[in-house]
């Protein structure tokens, strides 16, 4: 047993850390919160200096009787979430300096991100549903911290859709465990388990897998963003304080993709071995195409630019679904290429929300049109927000034209040219509204030239990011490597 705990240690440490900031907020003074955000920091690095004293001594195993599994894969996550998380606490201290609760904030994303870290290593659907379900109410709870009008709407409508598509994961899950009889993915005794019903190719129960692989492909959609269940997006993001939404489009569509991969390449499995990769390789082939299309027409009339990354959040998304239609398609890259993705849309992303947060700090507007001469203004925000919408267009020298090009592949590897062509002439569509703002900072004067500058800490986390989208564009082998080693655990 206390092997197994061995191996969740950076789980246990992320959410114990979460409960020491409760206790230290109720005896702190208002003043000497200040410090709270350092030792959720501290939290984050102990849990990668265990992870990394896992990986040395060599203490990748399938533990929990088959439900969690430390591999190359949970390991993989384990370090992205616990970056997404550092990164907007270092973006967000200053922010949340203004808040009531601030115990309460950092505790919320701690123990978010410790439910993230557990969804990439399940391999059973009851942990699964559970970790799942933590992360979720966590998430909820901070869209609506701040206690405005837009705020308490936003969470309203986030718990009440979000409830709705655990209803509908739930259900799908139901109709695969009454199939198997079992809630395990993959049983590594070679018992029974989800996978091994997959092998065994019984016509007999197709239609009742089916069922089951529609139903939680919907409830995940609705977790990573993806058409038609991305309704929520937008309000969230625009009714959700910035540094929120940081977090929500990078790490819920991270843990989302996660599942999916563990759900659907590890347990209804791949290629010729299964029978069902072609249907569910179709499903998530018509997100994809749906998805890419829907955001980046809805982005390309949006005057708010949180909403416009509510959006291309939306179409990012059905880019990342291709490797997923690509992988039971029979593409060997195309696992790799969503890990890959995710990664770098993590800087990407990150990056831009924190810019956007700076600026919004001083000019108190999220209108496009007030981001006139930024360029003049705060050169080194509009720079890194520039710089990180050429990344989301696509374009080199940056990470995420590796990652398109990546992803892409995967797809031509299947024969899936069809929904290359689609993401091709997406990217075109998605380079007018990103490039748009950018112009828009460079080209138009500004009402109000004051000069101003992100504060200290807020600085460090758009450096990492904006260093992290022009390595990785230049030197992506990496980080290409480690995306690989990850999936072949799967």
């Amino acid at each position: 047993m206390l092997e197994d705990l061995d191996r969740i240690g950076p789980e246990i440490v992320v959410m114990v850390t979460a409960g020491v900031i409760l206790m230290i907020d109720l005896v702190l003074r208002e003043r000497e919160k200040a410090w709270l955000p350092l030792v959720a920091i501290s939290g984050l690095v102990g849990a990668v200096i265990w992870t990394v004293t896992l990986i040395l001594r060599d203490r990748e195993a399938v533990v929990f009787s088959g439900t969690y599994s430390l591999d190359n894969f949970s390991i993989f996550f384990t370090f992205l979430f616990i970056g997404v998380a550092g990164l907007v606490i270092l973006a967000s201290a200053d922010f949340v300096k203004k808040l009531h609760n601030q115990g309460e904030f950092w505790a919320l994303l701690l123990l978010a991100t410790g439910g993230m870290m557990l969804l990439a290593g399940a391999r059973d659907l009851i942990l699964i549903f559970v970790a799942l379900e933590l992360t979720s109410l966590c998430q909820y709870a901070m869209a609506a911290f701040v206690r405005d009008g837009k705020g308490s709407e936003a969470g309203l409508k986030y718990i009440l859709l979000g409830a709705i598509a655990s209803a509908t994961i739930l259900y799908g899950m139901a109709f695969l465990f009454g199939i198997a009889g079992t809630s395990k993915l993959v049983a590594a005794d070679g018992g029974p388990s989800i996978s091994a019903l997959i092998l065994e190719g019984d016509s007999g129960t197709r239609a009742a897998l089916l069922a089951g692989a529609v139903l939680m492909a919907a409830g995940l959609s609705f977790k990573v963003a993806l058409v038609p269940f991305q309704m929520w997006v937008p309000d969230i993001y625009e009714g959700a304080s910035t540094p929120v939404a940081a977090f929500l489009s990078v790490g819920s569509k991270a843990a989302g993709f996660a599942v999916i991969l563990r759900v659907f390449h590890q347990g209804l499995g791949v290629g010729p071995e299964s029978f069902v990769s072609s249907d569910w390789s179709n499903i998530f082939a018509a997100l994809a195409a749906v998805s890419m299309t829907v955001g980046n027409l809805m982005a390309l009339v949006q005057t708010d630019i949180r909403r416009l990354l509510g959006y291309s959040s939306i179409a990012q998304a059905g880019n990342i679904a291709i490797g997923v239609a690509a992988i039971a398609a029979g593409s060997t890259t195309g696992a790799s290429g969503v890990t890959f993705f995710l990664a770098t849309y993590a800087f990407t992303n990150l990056g831009a929300f924190f810019a956007i947060l700076a600026i919004s700090q001083k000019i108190g507007s999220y209108r496009i049109a007030d981001y006139a001469g930024m360029g003049r203004r705060a050169p080194l925000l509009a720079g890194v927000l520039g710089f990180c919408f050429i990344s989301l267009t696509g374009l080199p020298p940056t990470a995420g034209f590796i990652a398109k090009i990546y992803i892409f592949n995967a797809a031509v590897q299947s024969d899936l040219v069809w929904l290359v062509l689609v993401g091709v002439v997406n990217s075109a569509i998605s380079a007018y509204y990103y490039l748009r703002v950018v112009g828009h900072m460079y080209l138009s004067e500004p009402e109000d030239r004051t000069s101003f500058f992100p504060a200290p800490m807020l600085a460090s986390a758009l450096g990492v990011t904006a260093l992290g989208v022009l390595v990785v564009g230049l030197v992506p082998t990496p980080l290409i490597d480690a995306a690989q080693r990850a999936v072949s655990s799967l």
